[in-house]
């Protein structure tokens, strides 16, 4: 074992056939795990982590979860219109934020754009719409249009159209510049020739990645209502507080079912387009 660990840190000689030796670079995979251990160590430090509450506290997670079983099913009906309210700000904020992506993924392409200026800008405004966390966004569009569903709306819109605009305009970089080229060449101008020669090679991945966009939306859209952005999350927060675990567990259950159905229905309509 401690040769082992020897070798590691110091790899011994490989002696070749002639008698020359030869002296193996050294590892840096111990250099690399003592930074880590150093960095957890602090970490923990700093986040104030103690294995011994969770040892001593950790018990409550099964007690919630015994309280959540069996879910009150009487509650059901209750749920139906805030996850419907959960599902519409899902889709109506990725239709709208997958259409608005396709002009700025085309600006934001280098073989599109050769201006590396506008390039340069519209990526950074980019990544600082896709730095804020959806929650954030969602809490300040509260303040902006008042509490509900349309705020959450706006939350959504803002999320997907950062998150198509990234894995669009990097498929549109990928694709096969030689039809756009010959069409800018007959005097096309550049939206017609990517009209044209583009866009039907991107299609199918530009709606996968919008059923995909929507499924992420889903979940984010549950959380949305703890800043007062309506959906299913204002009674998810209001249960979790008055501890009504029995309903809390029927909000879960139907939140899960509707989430693996549009996963599925979603996977097959991307099976299909693939």
């Amino acid at each position: 074992m401690l040769k082992a660990i020897k070798n590691i840190f110091k790899p011994e000689k490989i002696v070749l056939s002639d008698g020359q030796e030869i002296q193996p670079p050294k590892s840096i995979v111990p250099y690399v795990i003592i930074g880590l251990v150093i960095s957890v160590l602090i970490a923990s430090n700093v986040t104030g982590f103690s294995l011994s509450t969770i040892m001593e506290r950790g018990n409550q997670f099964f007690i919630i979860l015994k309280g959540m079983i069996p879910p009150d099913f009487s509650y059901a009906k209750s749920v139906l219109p805030p996850l419907l309210d959960t599902i519409k700000m899902s889709i109506l904020g990725s239709m709208i934020g997958c259409f608005i992506a396709i002009p700025f993924a085309i600006i934001s392409s280098v073989n599109i754009n050769k201006s590396k200026i506008v390039l340069n800008l519209v990526r950074f405004v980019l990544s600082i719409t896709r730095t804020l966390p959806t929650l954030i966004i969602a809490l300040v569009a509260t303040y902006i249009f008042g509490l509900g569903t349309f705020a959450g709306t706006v939350a959504i819109t803002i999320f997907s159209f950062g998150l198509v605009v990234k894995m669009l305009y990097e498929k549109i970089e990928t694709v096969d510049m030689g039809p756009f080229e010959a069409m800018e060449a007959l005097g096309s101008t550049k939206l017609k020739a990517f009209i044209g020669t583009i866009m039907p090679q991107i299609l199918p991945s530009y709606l996968s990645i919008c059923l995909y966009t929507f499924e992420i939306n889903v979940r984010y859209a549950a959380i949305l209502g703890y800043v007062g952005a309506g959906g299913i999350g204002l009674i998810l927060n209001e249960k979790i507080g008055w501890r009504e675990y029995d309903k809390l567990g029927m909000i879960l259950v139907m939140l899960f079912i509707t989430v693996v159905i549009i996963e599925n229905v979603s996977k097959y309509i991307r099976e299909r387009l693939g």
